[in-house]
């Protein structure tokens, strides 16, 4: 597993560098932020899920 990790590392400032525009960019930058974005909203989810619960009272 350690060794797929190594393979799909990819170093952002060297696509910034070589990259031909600015749609180029923003596409870089939103693959770079959406995993996180994702994590967040299921975090939330099973937070709020685990919040409102009825068989908790």
């Amino acid at each position: 597993m350690k060794f797929i990790s190594l393979i799909q590392q990819v170093n952002i400032d060297d696509k910034i560098k070589n990259a031909p525009d600015n749609g180029y960019l923003i596409g870089v930058w939103i693959g770079y932020v959406l995993p996180f974005v994702v994590l967040i909203g299921l975090a939330y989810y099973m937070y709020y899920r685990a919040k409102n619960r009825k068989d908790l009272e």
